[in-house]
């Protein structure tokens, strides 16, 4: 039985660092894209806007005795004087409140750029012999190693009468 210890203590270190090797990995390789998504939105908002009206001044001579001016923004006097009734009319400079839709268009655009760039790692120099010979029975000796575990600890504890 301690024959069978000292090989497994012997043999074990000689194949753990054989499982510890890898060869050359790549990444995936994806192409770049691009995507542009354009978003328009219009809303239409009131809106109050100031009309200025201009200051207009008239003014008439006729030879009557009744003379009538109107405007809806005016000021009006007459004055008779030699056989003339001389009348003028004035419009006041106002402000007039006139109501809109006021178009306003949001615009907004998103780029979705994805990229993925291709990386090749290479080991320093190529892998001998006996390290390609290692990599292929690498697994084959790791789980020969495990059963030969599991074999020498059921017999110690079969020996040891604990069932």
């Amino acid at each position: 039985m301690k024959f069978y210890r000292a090989i497994f203590l012997c043999v074990l270190p000689l194949l753990l660092p054989g499982s510890s090797c890898s060869t050359v990995r790549q990444l995936p390789t994806v192409a770049d894209s691009t995507r542009v998504e354009i978003r328009t939105e219009t809303v239409f908002q009131k809106d109050t806007v100031f009309v200025e009206l201009p200051r207009v001044v008239e003014r008439v001579a006729v030879l009557d005795t009744v003379s009538h001016l109107e405007n809806e923004f005016a000021a009006s006097a007459a004055v008779v004087s030699g056989g003339v009734l001389k009348h003028s009319l004035e419009t006041k400079p106002v402000k007039l409140p006139a109501f809109v839709d006021k178009q306003i268009v949001y615009r907004d655009s998103i780029i979705y750029k994805d990229r993925v760039q291709t990386v090749t790692v290479e080991v320093p120099r190529q892998l001998t012999g006996w390290q390609q010979a290692k990599l292929r029975v690498g697994g084959f000796c790791f789980f020969a190693v495990i059963l030969i575990g599991l074999y020498f600890l059921i017999t110690s504890i079969h020996k040891l009468n604990l069932f």
